[in-house]
């Protein structure tokens, strides 16, 4: 598989290349330029299958020329010690589990995949510095999947404000590969700095500096699996359109979705389940993207005006306008809306659900109502509940169970760099303690 710019004025590059550039020199993002037919591996595959087996079969001929059936297995199995879950509700809605990584969201597994990889890809040779922005516990996922990997160092941005999930003992300063610097900023002032490091060609290949964000779509392009994963678990009990409700806010998992239909996977759509932020409804009907002003709901992470695969999207409306008219359906549902479906999915199924998989079952519904009231509706359930304990609770009645790995998410730190928001001070950072 080659990429290609969103910008369109580079030449094709290898999936090596992209991860390690991560961004094209023209300001675009990288995207698959070309198609690879999988069929024949998930429509046959056995529903048994686990998914470290499912990643380590596909990807030798999504990156054929560049893992082999071995390296393959060796990325799966290096990268996964942890699977999504598929749970059948009825005939016609079932739900997937992404939250069963370290840090609950479904963010681990492209992390996951991408460190492992990366560390396949440049083993024999190859240096990377892995320059990342983090909020929330992306961080966290950062550090454990990038953990002592073997010519790698993680360095992690954070804005002003509390730091958690991190073990002191991984750090560069004890000796470890994984460095936090806190930024006198906000998030987007660390955003800023990755995308200023790598366009300091100087000062990136020094260093080899790539990045874990969504940016990359080394990470991105991973999450395609687990749709594919879920097809495989479910295609014995469908009777109509397979179709996936996506809770839509950066619109990563909407791409990836898109990137598995490419492959192949037999779908009659894709919900983009956004909350009242709405950001890019407009833009899919075929409307001119207008941003808007924020909007706090109970669903954060889609609180979103200015998506970050924008880009990403525009290209894919450009290169297949029919899909994106006729297969992706978007919706909006207000915080009363989710309420109402975090309530009824477990009154109904015994399932708890964070807001965000709560949107997602929510437009799940109105789609069987206004579309088709047969089709078969996978839920993407991105995060753990229990990282929304009070708020389920207080609809439930139910408090979810805290899982063991959560425990370190609680822990807080304090960074061992702190710096002013500048290119100059990041890079004197990096060069003093790297």
């Amino acid at each position: 598989m080659q990429f290609r710019s969103t910008g369109a004025s580079e030449p094709l590059v290898s999936f090596k290349d992209v991860i390690l550039r991560c961004i094209p020199p023209d300001g675009g993002l990288y995207v698959p330029a070309t198609t690879v037919d999988m069929r024949q591996f998930f429509l046959y595959m056995d529903t048994s299958a686990t998914y470290p087996e499912l990643v380590a079969t596909v990807t030798p001929s999504l990156l054929q020329g560049e893992l082999n059936p071995f390296s393959a297995s060796r990325v799966a199995e290096s990268a996964f010690d942890f699977e999504p879950e598929l749970v059948l509700l009825d005939e016609r809605l079932s739900v997937l589990k992404l939250y069963n990584g370290p840090t609950g969201v479904f963010k681990d597994f492209g992390i996951a995949f991408l460190a492992a990889v990366m560390e396949e890809l440049i083993k024999r040779n190859g240096k990377a510095m892995i320059l990342s922005a983090a909020r929330g516990h992306s961080g966290t996922s950062m550090a454990r999947a990038f953990n002592k990997r073997k010519g790698m160092t993680s360095v992690i941005l954070y804005p002003e404000g509390p730091i958690h999930g991190l073990d002191e003992e991984d750090f560069v300063t004890h000796g470890g590969n994984i460095l936090p610097i806190q930024i006198e900023g906000n998030y987007g002032d660390c955003q800023r700095l990755i995308r200023e490091a790598i366009n300091d060609r100087p000062f990136a290949e020094r260093y080899s500096i790539t990045s874990a964000n969504a940016i990359n779509a080394g990470r991105l392009l991973p999450q395609s699996f687990y749709y594919l994963y879920a097809f495989i678990k479910v295609k014995r009990h469908l009777r109509d359109d397979l179709v996936f409700s996506i809770p839509s806010g950066n619109f990563g998992n909407l791409i990836a979705a898109l990137y598995a239909w490419k492959f192949g996977m037999p779908v009659g759509g894709f919900i983009a389940a956004m909350n009242i932020n709405n950001a890019f409804g407009e833009f899919i009907r075929g409307r001119r993207f207008v941003k808007k002003p924020v909007v706090s709901t109970l669903s954060p992470a889609l609180d979103v005006a200015s998506p970050e695969n924008y880009t990403r999207l525009e290209s894919f409306y450009r290169e297949a306008p029919v899909v994106m008219r006729n297969m992706v359906f978007p919706d909006s549902v207000d915080d009363k809306s989710t309420m109402e479906a975090m309530e009824k999915a477990w009154k109904k199924y015994g399932l708890l659900l964070d807001p965000h998989g709560a949107v997602a079952f929510a437009a799940a519904q109105k789609y069987h109502a206004s579309r088709n009231p047969n089709g078969h509706v996978v839920v993407m359930a991105t995060g753990h509940p229990a990282m929304f304990s009070d708020l389920v609770t207080q609809i439930t009645g139910e408090r979810p169970e805290q899982p063991e790995r959560f425990a370190l998410l609680q822990r807080e730190i304090d960074a061992p760099v702190k710096i002013a928001p500048s290119l100059d001070t990041l890079e004197t950072a990096v060069a003093a303690l790297v």
